[in-house]
């Protein structure tokens, strides 16, 4: 065992002893956040008009802070872009993270010099918590890579900006400048083709253990290095041990992956996004991300069929319950306050506190009251999968309400297999299947003869790739959609049918 490997073993050791001070006292420690956050927020100008001094409670806040979205927070936030101090949180931030919205144009989200540790911090003990479960820390001798954007920053008075994975990339400790891919120069490329071809260039000869990214744009790095190589990735990186992704599901993305590594690869999934990093894989053994309750967030809860009513109720963690559709509301030390993300999520363990995301609140399929979410239909994905074979590159769904052809409507799923089921029709028959057993809105109308099984449109290779560069949004942080209430998409993508 080297030096470096036996290191991190004793420091993972540390740092998991130090996580469960606060592990083991969720509520009190979410409480204590709550508390520092008003105290520190209360002379800002949102604190000021929302009555910061009076609000000691939770009830307090929720009358005096409504919930809001970007957009309606967006006053504040022009202001703090515009250079004055002191609006959401203390000062100024030190950088914005800038996102693409769909009704609000560019997003500013600010980091602060209070809440950017958490988001190194946070990726850290992710990994750190795997060798602490696993004992393995032999990757630690290895090279390794996370697919992000370009770390050359703007700046907009006084402020610097860029997109969250790229300014993270000036945060890389010194212990592991030495160990990460790619160079510099090839993180700065902007286009993405050019970028992943020059990755693959660098990284060929070295030896690869750990990788990270959204698994779509992985996907096309693993296959570039096939088609390169004319090699399984894992016979390319013989050290490959540990996969780090987030930003979707990896379980449609699963059967493609080992096929393209040959083997079989641990796997970290972890759950950041620029307004905060909120959870991560501790555990290889147990189902979902442990919350980040020490982390300058406060959250609260909102029960996802209940959102859109005229007063919902705003729970905190001590009133969860497993396997119920939340919509998340955060508050953070970066002066997001009450802040719906958009994000759902569904606890699978109150002790420790562990969530999935579910999907968000805006996308699901509901043309005819079924409410379909996300994890409902990448969990029928997988069991297709699983019982006829195949894998998937990417796909999304959509309501098809007046079928040209006539007949009952349905939803249509539109998706590129890198590798066809045996059996198509007894793969859209299992998907639909398993989609009615979660869904017992979408069984009943299956039923009930209102809507038709759903079909499947075969995009061909490659098209959804072509789809997002058509728009500007290969690679980096984008996803496409996996579910919509109208056809836009669907019919874009209609273009790049197989």
């Amino acid at each position: 065992m080297s030096l470096k490997s036996f290191a991190a073993k004793i420091f993972a050791e540390n740092v998991y002893r130090d996580m469960q001070r606060w592990v083991q006292k969720p509520v009190e420690t979410q409480e204590k956040v709550f508390r520092k956050l008003i105290a520190e927020a209360a002379d800002t100008a949102f604190g000021r008009d929302h009555h910061f001094e009076r609000i000691k409670t939770h009830e307090d806040f929720v009358k005096n802070v409504p919930v809001r979205d970007y957009e309606k927070l967006r006053p504040y936030v022009d202001r703090v872009v515009n250079g004055e101090e002191n609006v959401l949180w203390k000062g100024k931030p030190l950088y914005f993270a800038k996102t693409s919205g769909t009704t609000s144009g560019a997003k500013y989200i600010p980091l602060t010099a209070a809440s950017m540790p958490h988001h190194i911090k946070a990726a850290r003990n992710a990994i750190l918590c795997y060798i602490h479960e696993t004992g393995n820390s032999r990757f630690v001798n290895g090279k390794m890579i996370f697919l992000q954007g370009s770390p050359i920053l703007q700046e907009k008075n006084g402020i610097k900006l860029g997109r969250l994975s790229g300014i993270v990339a000036h945060y890389v400790p010194k212990y592991l400048q030495k160990n990460r891919m790619p160079s510099w120069e090839t993180n700065c490329i902007d286009d993405w083709e050019t970028k992943v071809n020059t990755i693959v260039e660098e990284t060929l000869v070295e030896n690869m253990s750990v990788i990270s990214g959204i698994p779509s744009w992985v996907q096309m790095y693993f296959e570039k290095l096939q088609e390169y190589s004319g090699k399984k990735v894992g016979e390319i990186f013989k050290n490959f041990e540990l996969f780090i992704y987030g930003g979707v599901n990896y379980e449609p993305y699963r059967a493609r992956f080992e096929d393209l590594i040959g083997r079989k690869v641990d796997s970290i999934e972890l759950f950041p996004a620029s307004e905060g990093f909120f959870a991560f894989q501790d555990s290889q053994k147990e189902k979902g991300m442990l919350l980040q309750l020490d982390s300058g967030i406060f959250y609260e809860f909102i029960p996802a069929d209940e959102f859109f009513t005229e007063n919902p109720p705003r729970l905190t963690l001590k009133d969860v319950k497993l396997d119920v559709n939340y919509v998340m509301i955060i508050s953070t030390n970066a002066g997001l306050w009450a802040y719906n993300l958009g994000d759902t999520v569904q606890f699978t363990s109150v002790s420790p506190y562990r969530v999935v995301v579910s999907g968000r609140i805006k996308h699901f399929t509901s043309a005819f009251g079924e409410h379909v979410i996300a994890k409902e239909v990448e969990q029928a994905i997988k069991e297709g999968i699983e019982a006829f074979g195949g894998s998937i590159n990417e796909f999304t769904v959509a309501p098809q309400i007046d079928p040209p052809e006539g007949g009952l409507p349905y939803h249509e799923w539109l998706i590129e297999f890198s590798e066809e089921p045996q059996d198509i029709k007894g793969f859209a028959r299992c998907v639909d299947q398993a989609l009615q057993k979660q869904n017992t809105y979408y069984y009943d109308l299956i039923s009930g003869s209102v809507l038709a099984p759903l079909r499947i449109t075969k995009i061909k290779k490659g098209g959804f790739s072509e789809y997002m560069k058509s728009i500007g949004k290969l690679g980096g942080q984008n996803k496409v959609q996996r579910l919509s209430n109208d056809r836009k998409l669907a019919e874009k993508l209609y273009n790049y049918r197989s």
